[in-house]
């Protein structure tokens, strides 16, 4: 037995789902992405999101319409008389038609612990705000934001220094099996929902430009949250002297180190440890624009850095 399905995703951190899922066996008569986007040096080139050239090489229809709001996409995905359809960062809402179209409803792969990180960038908002755990839930999703009940969870570790690129691939390798055990559960009748907590609600609202840009004048503490749980991308950022010229540099790991602060900003070439409001920090990787990223020690054996900015 198998069940009738159609997945909905976009990034690279969808695949493997949508890769265990048909290797399990189900029927999946269906995926949808977002459309293609410009790439290339020049934004010509029009290039498939990850889930979309996965499904073409399963020999998967593709569909990427820009809503769902449109009575004509909701008769065709009401059409594919789905048991159920599979979301995991598609990055479009699901109208009330839509969810209530597969025989099962449409179930959520999110990466936080509900209710903590409802909403789009749960990864990089746990990591910022210090969280100690995170994990991967699967939701049954009803018309609110990551509202739905919860079918099965998986809960890890957040290390001190993890990144959210990190953190992504962890919560990555955990998401697919979990998938497909819940689908096996619900194709048994097995499959037990527990509504929501209603406490420790909070909202990982989209990281904004403002929020990249690092000023040291606050605690080391926090801005290593902030530099760790903005990397890879879109990566927090300042402006160093190098070798002389002020540029612009992405921070892309950093750790706490002991020390009094000599004041916001004051650097120790040597080492890359910033001194900043209360405490100090050691960038231990980091990209100049338009550079290629490297380790600290790499990047100190080719240029020299006097101030931060």
């Amino acid at each position: 037995m198998s069940l009738r399905l159609a997945f909905m995703g976009t990034p690279e951190f969808s695949v493997p789902v949508l890769e265990a899922l048909h290797q399990a066996g189900h029927e999946i008569v269906a995926v949808y992405s977002q459309p293609p986007r410009p790439a290339g040096r020049r934004g010509l080139e029009l290039t498939p999101t990850p889930v979309a050239s996965a499904a073409e090489k399963l020999g998967i229809e593709v569909l990427t319409p820009k809503s769902l709001k449109d009575r004509q996409e909701q008769e065709r995905f009401s059409s594919f008389k789905l048991d159920a359809a599979i979301v995991v960062a598609y990055g479009l809402l699901l109208p009330k038609a839509i969810l209530g179209a597969p025989r099962f409803g449409c179930f959520n792969g999110h990466a936080s612990l509900l209710p903590r990180w409802r909403g789009a960038a749960p990864i990089q908002r746990a990591i910022m705000a210090g969280d100690k755990k995170t994990g991967m839930m699967i939701m049954k999703m009803d018309e609110g934001l990551d509202t739905g009940p919860i079918a099965l969870s998986k809960s890890i570790d957040i290390a001190p220094d993890m990144t959210a690129g990190e953190l992504y691939d962890k919560l990555e390798k955990i998401a697919a099996p979990l998938m497909v055990k819940a689908m096996e559960k619900l194709e048994q009748g097995d499959l037990t929902l527990t509504p929501q907590k209603s406490e420790g609600e909070t909202y990982a609202k989209k990281i904004t430009k403002d929020e990249t840009r690092i000023d040291w004048s606050k605690p080391a503490k926090e801005l290593q949250k902030r530099i760790c749980g903005l990397s890879p991308f879109p990566g927090s950022w300042c402006e160093m002297e190098i070798s002389g010229k002020r540029e612009r540099v992405k921070l892309l790991k950093a750790t706490l180190v002991a020390g009094s602060s000599l004041g916001a900003g004051h650097i120790d070439p040597k080492t890359l440890t910033i001194h900043c409001g209360k405490g100090c920090l050691q960038i231990t990787r980091l990209q100049k624009a338009g550079g290629k990223a490297m380790d600290a020690e790499t990047f100190l054996h080719g240029f020299h850095v006097t101030k931060v900015y």
